[in-house]
């Protein structure tokens, strides 16, 4: 977390903690150092530091809290998608932000029955794929449903998808390694639609057959030269927003 550089602006102060509470390295009600201790870290004046703390207030990543000083403010309705976890575990970090677990891990090979993973595959439905599943919970309740869909390709690359135990590392760094491929990120898609009933299931939200439930939808697909190796999908409970993955 060490970092230094003579003449760092504020937006450098500012980016360097959003960051970190991002990454989840910094958690709600965590503190922030001092503002002398910021100056002495960055190089920089009071001012700068003030300007930086300012622009991360009116954001809502922190607040003041008395004798605490600058703390990390509680944010509930935000929550990472797959492919912004890939990005935070390629940095270093664990992946989960701040309160989060993870439930419920699933894995195994089946035909596919969905039209949108099969039409991101260039699949046919019943096709056979490997899925792994996992549900999200942050601070108790259950936020996110991430399904993970796997060519055959991929499946022959990396034979431990298919495989309840967690994987010796990264999927995607894994086919690299074994197949001398590069994998490639597409960008993150966006969109709405009713949940299902296993979704609400899954979720812990009663299913109220006399009102539909919708919930926002975070897809992106992976691919190497030869074509689509992976679609991911999450399905967030209604009322969540997301936080992007990062450029690559």
């Amino acid at each position: 977390m060490a970092y230094k550089a003579s003449g760092a602006g504020y937006a450098d102060v500012a980016n360097h903690f959003r960051t970190l509470i991002q990454d989840g390295q910094l958690g709600p009600g965590d503190a922030l150092p001092s503002v002398q201790e910021i100056r002495e870290q960055f190089n920089v004046s009071a001012k700068t530091v003030s300007r930086a703390l300012a622009v991360l207030k009116q954001e809502g990543h922190v607040t003041s809290r008395g004798s605490l000083g600058t703390v990390v403010a509680k944010q509930q309705a935000t929550y990472r998608s797959g492919a912004s976890r890939m990005e935070l575990v390629k940095r270093g970090g664990t992946g989960f932000l701040g309160g989060e677990t993870s439930v419920e891990h699933m894995a195994g090979l089946r035909s596919v029955d969905d039209l949108a993973a099969a039409e991101a595959l260039g699949i046919d439905l019943r096709d056979e794929i490997a899925v792994r599943t996992r549900i999200f919970v942050r601070d108790g309740k259950r936020s996110v449903y991430s399904v993970s869909c796997y060519h055959i390709r991929a499946a022959a690359a990396v034979p431990e998808l298919p495989n309840q135990e967690p994987l010796p590392g990264q999927w995607q760094q894994l086919y690299e390694e074994r197949t001398g491929q590069t994998v490639y990120l597409s960008p993150e898609r966006y969109s709405a639609r009713i949940a299902t009933p296993d979704e609400l299931r899954r979720l812990h939200i009663p299913d109220d057959s006399s009102s539909a439930r919708a919930v926002l939808v975070v897809s992106t697909v992976f691919h190497d030269e030869e074509g689509p190796l992976a679609y991911w999908e999450d399905v967030y409970a209604p009322g969540l927003s997301h936080v992007a993955a990062s450029p690559s």
